[in-house]
């Protein structure tokens, strides 16, 4: 199986009554899946749409996205997901890029992408509940599918532009069908009875592998919610009978501080991905939750996942596991040789679920392979058992002073005051050291702990060097749209040096 749409028809094939998608009152069976994706590949088709030819979509987690997924594939074109939160211009930027021909968007965002997609010379496709349904109902069925190599082009992903402006990640057929097989049979091992929690934005790769890609390859049903509110995925959770929950680490946060309340007795498993979730906020998890956390580890240029701490074999708090099959993993230092257990080194993947490259940007493709390599510009260390730990982003690393400062380990000691509720921590330019270490906290309701509390907290915890000697309250970190901690969007001040 190389295409990425053969995991809907198999599915089809095995398991047409069952629902594959719900969201609220809405159902959708596998067989009604592959009706609706027939039909709106037929209207695609209609649209001048042909194969390799891009059709971006914004849209949250709705019915239609399942639909327009596998429906753009189906029709042998590549999907270009988009948050539907993005400006205007954001917008703009990504259609022009990739050379979009169609933007499928939502009425919420609307106003919004349909001056994007004129300024990029792109059509959009507004879909809305009764129109879209109106519109397949316009064209008779697609018969088959396009048919598509392994390594065509199935899905551009566009990276968050921490380090400049986006980028697309160009992943092939290959690379996705065998990250979601690989994460529904090895990793989250599911079957036709599983309920997914269908809450990380499909737009993304953790939710498009793990949640969705995932759910169809197994016969399992996605539910989806739209926009995650912690009360509302605990309904989710109980009402849906949810069987394997898959989440950020600030979406377990906002969990624990709602308060999960009544046993989840369906509720079999729980995966944290997409930022390195603190080992005390996963054992409050688990006590919760009354399962086991599972954390992994991936990037949208991996498809995503390339780690994970298999179900089978023992688990290590606070590491992002093993490899997962068809991946290698190194560590790699600044000399560029390879460092061993113990030691940190930047983590290089080589593997079927890495990326062709990104899109039009050959100098940055080359950039981030060496010897057919892809370096993450994630620091990690891997242990005599194999098991691997990311420390800290390289370009999150502090040194101060001359000593090098992981914000992770510090991050890791905030999270166990009793007070605090999350934690960023990060560099801001000093005279005499260089940088100095600062700490953005969110402290729990009602909580009393003062500046100086914190500080001291951390200091009597680790070396005179590593503890924040700036710590700023905040009533709410800047996250992305996953949830995930945007440490670029923070801003602290430092002190006036005495005299100024």
């Amino acid at each position: 199986m190389t295409e990425l749409f053969a995991l809907l028809a198999r599915s089809v094939r095995s398991h047409a009554d069952r629902t594959a998608v719900r969201q609220g009152g809405t159902t959708v069976t596998y067989a009604q899946l592959d009706a609706m994706t027939a039909r709106f590949a037929a209207l695609l088709r209609n649209h001048g749409v042909r194969a390799g030819d891009r059709v971006a979509v914004a849209l949250p987690n709705v019915v239609h996205f399942p639909v327009v997924y596998f429906g753009v594939l189906r029709a042998g074109g590549v999907v270009v997901p988009m948050n539907p939160l993005l400006k205007s211009g954001e917008m703009a930027f990504v259609l022009r890029d990739c050379g979009a021909r169609l933007l499928v968007a939502s009425p919420s965002c609307s106003a919004e992408a349909e001056p994007a997609a004129a300024r990029a010379g792109a059509e959009c496709l507004v879909a809305d509940p009764v129109t879209f349904a109106a519109l397949l109902g316009s064209v008779p069925p697609m018969a088959g599918s396009a048919g598509n190599a392994a390594d065509d082009t199935a899905v551009v992903l566009y990276t968050s532009g921490t380090t400049g402006t986006p980028k697309g990640a160009e992943l092939t057929h290959r690379n996705l069908v065998s990250n979601a097989l690989t994460t529904a049979r090895t990793l989250l091992r599911l079957g036709p009875d599983d309920v997914l929690f269908g809450g990380l934005p499909l737009f993304h790769a953790f939710g498009q592998t793990c949640a969705l890609n995932a759910a169809i390859a197994s016969g399992s049903c996605l539910s989806l919610l739209p926009r995650f509110r912690a009360a509302d995925a605990l309904e989710t959770l109980r009402r849906e009978e949810v069987t394997v929950f898959l989440g950020v680490p600030t979406m377990y946060s906002a969990l624990l501080r709602n308060g999960v309340g009544q046993a989840l007795p369906r509720l079999r498993l729980a995966v944290s991905g997409g930022a390195s979730l603190p080992v005390e906020l996963l054992h409050a998890a688990e006590r919760e939750l009354g399962v086991t956390v599972l954390e992994g580890y991936g990037l949208s240029e991996t498809s995503p996942v390339a780690c994970f701490n298999p179900p089978d074999r023992p688990r290590k708090p606070g590491s992002i596991g093993l490899p997962v099959l068809g991946v290698e993993l190194r560590l790699v230092g600044t000399d560029g040789g390879v460092v061993g257990p113990g030691e940190v080194g930047e983590l290089a993947i080589r593997g079927e679920n890495v990326m062709k490259g990104y899109w039009n940007r050959p100098d940055d493709t080359a950039g981030a392979f060496r010897d057919g390599w892809f370096h993450s510009g994630d620091l990690a260390r891997v242990d005599e058992d194999g098991y691997y730990f990311v420390v800290d982003r390289k370009k999150d690393l502090v040194i101060r002073g001359g000593y090098n400062v992981y914000p992770r380990e510090i991050e890791e000691v905030l999270y166990r005051h009793p007070d605090v509720t999350e934690a960023a921590v990060l560099g801001v330019p000093d005279p005499v050291h260089g940088e100095e270490i600062a700490a953005a906290v969110v402290l729990r309701p009602g909580a009393r702990a003062t500046t100086d509390d914190v500080r001291d907290y951390v200091r009597e915890r680790v070396a005179a060097y590593k503890y924040p000697r700036i710590v700023r309250f905040v009533d709410a970190l800047p996250k992305g749209a996953t949830g995930k901690i945007l440490k670029r969007d923070i801003l602290i001040t430092p002190p006036e040096p005495p005299g100024a």
